[in-house]
């Protein structure tokens, strides 16, 4: 799929803590029982119980709306606003907040089928930027005929009141801070801009920092598909997608419709794992990269091992903390910024020709085609400026449940794991959770199964070398949900669906148009 940017879930992001084949239907491979996997052992025993399935009297006006569409170009396109409250508990309509709709009119003559929600994970990416983008060229024909696409930024997200931590030239130097520190200085200066981050955070949203969990974010869903006139919810989440879609249908599971989770995350983690099986994940898709690589004349990293390369690759990150590069801007290439840059390019095998070439570069002294990799990362603009993904990242991830480490110190100890799951990126990782470590509004949730007993069939879409979301979060996931069953696609890269992958089009297509799931074990 081409997303413009990469859309990133927990532990993904360097400033917060934690975006072809043919096919063939295979048995499952031995041991990869469903009801048996590596993730189903490692969560946490705690269920999310649905709510009520009675609408609150409280709520119904919420649930009664009906929205106002206006046309807001390119052709085709229509935008409203879904009221919503700031505290489903106690709704004020003094504190309600409005939330950013867009949707693309099914193009077919036939009868439609409804309204297809899309949300492109994050948490942060703006699903109406999505839809704006992607609904009219980018899903299948067939799904466009007959579905209106529609996206809706969550709270505090692109359109929807989003929260700005940081001005953009804050934002530049907190990119620059060095995410390994190998002093008692340094780590005070990480310290420092997390706290300089988390307190911006929360003097611009206020009290909407302690609602913007994915539980808000699901019930919001549901208004939204009131609103719309739909009696399920038909939806494709990609990455943290995945966690609000499967959010939604524990919640909601008599509302449940059609669901496509793509490229899943494992709601039973807490935030510890989720990070370090991220990190593995990265791993994977640098040995990816690394062997592709050894096989092209233009390698900057050596013909021989994976190993090999990552240990150049380790190396150059040390040599470029000790002196970082220029770029031919003001800001130099620093070891955050050039890691960030190599992360940049795991998401999409489309990416890794320039990522060769940025190493290359970067080798001879010259840090801007990294430098260029880490601003697409971060969503900053040629102009310098910076959209509000990664602030929403942090302050979903850091509400949704407790923090993986109360300090520093327990990061440096966890660090030898990470490193066992990545030597090149493993240290990275273990203290890019810091972030949510002093955060200045408490977690509402916690890590926990997801059943959704009752709910239609669910698809779940797992991809074997995910650097993102790492294949064994979509087992798991699987193995919790009641009704899911698990499409495979034996690649690269993060997600798959409608990313011309005829595979997993046609099985994904015939899922929303009919209801038809592919048969279990299914690999493209």
């Amino acid at each position: 799929m081409a997303h413009r940017r990469h859309y990133r879930v927990f532990g993904a992001a360097l400033t917060a803590a934690l975006l072809l084949t043919a096919c063939t239907g295979q048995d499952d491979e031995p041991g990869s029982d469903r009801s048996n996997t590596a993730a189903g052992q490692r969560g946490v025993d705690r269920v999310l119980e649905p709510l009520p399935a009675e609408i609150p009297d409280e709520l119904r006006p919420y649930y009664d709306q009906r929205l106002a569409w206006e046309d807001c170009g390119p052709t085709g396109f229509q935008c409203a606003t879904l009221r919503v409250p700031l505290d489903y508990a106690a709704p004020q309509a003094a504190d309600d907040l409005e939330l950013a709709v867009i949707r693309s009119r099914a193009t077919g003559s036939g009868d439609a089928e409804g309204s297809l929600l899309a949300n492109p994970g994050g948490p942060g990416a703006s699903a109406v930027e999505f839809v704006r983008a992607f609904a009219g060229v980018g899903f299948p024909a067939e799904i466009r005929e007959r579905y209106d696409i529609v996206g809706v930024d969550p709270r505090g997200v692109g359109e929807s009141e989003p929260i700005e931590c940081l001005s953009d030239a804050e934002m530049d130097e907190h990119t620059q801070v060095d995410i390994t520190p190998d002093s008692a200085a340094e780590t005070a200066t990480l310290q420092q801009a997390n706290d300089a981050f988390a307190r911006g955070c929360a003097e611009d949203a206020g009290e909407l920092l302690g609602h913007v969990s994915t539980v808000d974010a699901a019930r919001d869903m549901d208004v939204a598909r009131a609103a719309l006139g739909d009696e399920k919810l038909t939806y494709v989440g990609y990455s943290y997608g995945t966690l609000l879609g499967a959010t939604y249908a524990g919640l909601f599971p008599s509302r449940a419709g059609r669901l496509v989770l793509d490229g899943a995350m494992d709601p039973s983690l807490p935030a510890e794992l989720l990070n370090r099986d991220q990190t593995a994940g990265f791993n994977t898709a640098f040995t990816a990269f690394a062997e592709d690589c050894a096989q092209r004349s233009d390698c900057p990293l050596g013909k021989d091992s994976p190993q090999d390369a990552g240990q150049r690759l380790s190396t150059f990150f040390d040599q470029v903390d000790a002196e970082p590069l220029p770029t031919g801007e003001e800001r130099e290439l620093t070891e955050s910024l050039a890691t960030t840059g190599v992360i940049s390019a795991m998401y999409t095998q489309r990416y890794w020709p320039r990522l060769r070439e940025a190493l290359t570069d970067a080798l001879d002294g010259d840090g801007a085609g990294l430098l260029s990799l880490a601003d697409d990362y971060y969503e900053r603009l040629p102009d310098g400026s910076y959209g509000n993904l990664m602030f929403a990242n942090a302050a979903v991830n850091c509400v949704d449940q407790p923090p993986a480490f109360s300090g520093p110190a327990e990061a440096e100890d966890a660090v030898p794991a990470f490193r066992e799951a990545s030597p090149v990126f493993g240290r990275n990782f273990a203290y890019a959770t810091l972030i949510c470590t002093d955060w200045p509004a408490d977690p509402t949730g916690q890590a926990g199964r997801v059943e959704a007993q009752g709910a239609d069939p669910i698809l779940v879409v797992g991809t074997t070398r995910d650097p993102a979301t790492p294949y064994v979060w979509a087992e798991g996931l699987t193995a919790q949900l009641d009704s899911a069953t698990l499409l495979t696609y034996d690649g690269d890269g993060h997600t798959a669906y409608a990313r011309g992958i005829t595979c997993v089009d046609s099985a994904v297509n015939a899922y929303l148009l009919s209801g038809t799931v592919p048969p279990d074990g299914k690999r493209c």
